[in-house]
């Protein structure tokens, strides 16, 4: 069987499987959506915001680009956060990135053409803005990995000063915006810092690094039964 079907089949099992448990769920589906969360997250095949947070239909407005980038000129981004914010009302936007992300080493190693390169301009200027802590990681891997960190805080500071955001937080509508980094090697979020309409986007610090070495990870399970 060729793979595009099994995407057929898993869906019927899927759609059969939640109308076994609420027999109106698609009907209540029709009536509009009212979710508390808008994702910004990356298009990574391995990265699956409403799996990883056992998220059901509805409970997230989702956006996905390469390297989780907040772009003032993104139509659509400007476009999907708007309508979250201002529409659909929204009390929580997340900026999550990951480690591993293929968009954060591209624009380490350069060698990216066409559409990919441009767009990963916003990630490079995150690395130069970044480099003097950056440049003194001790191995390659622990370069990508603190630009992740560091992309994370820069895009959630983009974030925080879009026209959307900013009218929020002018007015009296209830707004968070989170900045996490998912882990793949285990499955965890983690979370890096928020901000919110008190923050002092001129003053916000560098992020703490939330990513555990091999052995900062196996004591910690040893740590937290003391």
């Amino acid at each position: 069987m060729k793979n595009y079907k099994q995407l057929l089949l898993a869906n019927r099992a899927w759609a059969l499987e939640l109308t076994e448990e609420k027999s109106d769920f698609f009907e209540r589906q029709m009536h509009g959506q009212k979710p508390e969360f808008l994702w910004i997250g990356c298009s990574d095949s391995r990265v699956s915001p409403e799996q990883m947070t056992m998220t059901p239909p509805g409970g997230m407005f989702i956006h996905r680009n390469i390297a989780n980038l907040v772009n003032h000129d993104d139509l659509n981004l400007m476009s999907v956060l708007q309508y979250a914010v201002t529409v659909l009302g929204v009390k929580h936007v997340i900026v999550c990135g990951h480690y591993g992300c293929g968009g954060v080493k591209a624009a380490l190693d350069g060698g990216t053409t066409g559409s990919v390169d441009t767009w990963l301009q916003t990630a490079r200027d995150v690395a130069s803005d970044h480099w003097e802590e950056l440049g003194n990681q001790p191995t390659p891997e622990a370069k990508a990995n603190r630009f992740v960190e560091f992309n994370v805080r820069d895009q959630l500071v983009n974030l925080a000063r879009t026209e959307a955001v900013q009218t929020a937080f002018a007015g009296t509508q209830e707004l968070w915006l989170h900045g996490w980094v998912y882990d793949i090697r285990d499955g965890r979020i983690k979370p890096l810092m928020e901000i919110d309409r008190d923050t002092v986007l001129e003053a916000v610090p560098h992020p703490k690094r939330v990513l555990l070495t091999e052995d900062e990870r196996q004591a910690a399970p040893a740590a937290a039964a003391d």
